[in-house]
């Protein structure tokens, strides 16, 4: 039972490390207009991005948003601290 729990949740972290990868590469299309698909990302992505957007390098023409990398890495962390625990 509680290994399942610990694939679940391995499971929704690896959706959420891939949601956060689509939604950055979706940043680079700017002319892209916003569906339902995209809301429903951001809408999943905002809150694990927010704690994070103040590692950002603001230059003369253009910033560089370190969050989502960020995320990713404590998202790993996270998803690999739950298998050694659970396994």
């Amino acid at each position: 039972m509680i290994s399942l729990i610990a694939q679940i949740i391995d499971k929704v972290i690896t959706i959420l490390i891939f949601a956060i990868i689509i939604r950055t590469f979706l940043s680079f299309v700017p002319q892209l207009k916003p569906n339902q698909l995209i809301t429903i990302l951001y809408d999943v992505t905002d809150p694990l991005l927010k704690p994070f957007r103040r590692f950002q390098i603001s230059g003369a023409t253009m910033g560089l948003d370190f969050s989502p990398l960020i995320a990713i890495i404590v998202l790993n962390l996270i998803q690999s601290l739950i298998v050694r625990l659970f396994y």
